[in-house]
């Protein structure tokens, strides 16, 4: 195997300008999507003293409805929950029963 000589890597301040750049831009970018997913009323708006009206929903039903996850429950769902399968029909008079193998 060739063995080589490392490699000198050498940090500019343009590197260091573009750096600052882009990560500004970032931090802008995760900010107005923070604004967006939790709405008017939180966050800095709030802490500048903005005033924007309320909106109807709370902090968990905004997280709910962007997950997609509805905590109402399903009647169907909630009147099985205790309930127990029905037994098989008993054989007809005059037949034996059907063998059951247990473990």
């Amino acid at each position: 195997m060739i063995k080589r000589k490392p490699t000198r890597i050498e940090l500019k301040l343009d590197d260091l300008d573009e750096f600052e750049a882009v990560k500004k831009e970032v931090e802008e970018r995760r900010k107005q999507r923070n604004a967006e997913l939790l709405g008017p009323g939180t966050g800095e708006a709030q802490a500048e003293g903005g005033d924007s009206p309320p909106s109807g929903k709370s902090k968990t039903d905004k997280i709910n409805e962007r997950i997609g996850y509805d905590p109402t429950p399903v009647p169907e769902a909630t009147a099985r929950v205790g309930t127990l399968p029905t037994p098989p029909p008993p054989p007809p008079q005059g037949q034996p029963p059907p063998h059951q193998h247990r473990p």
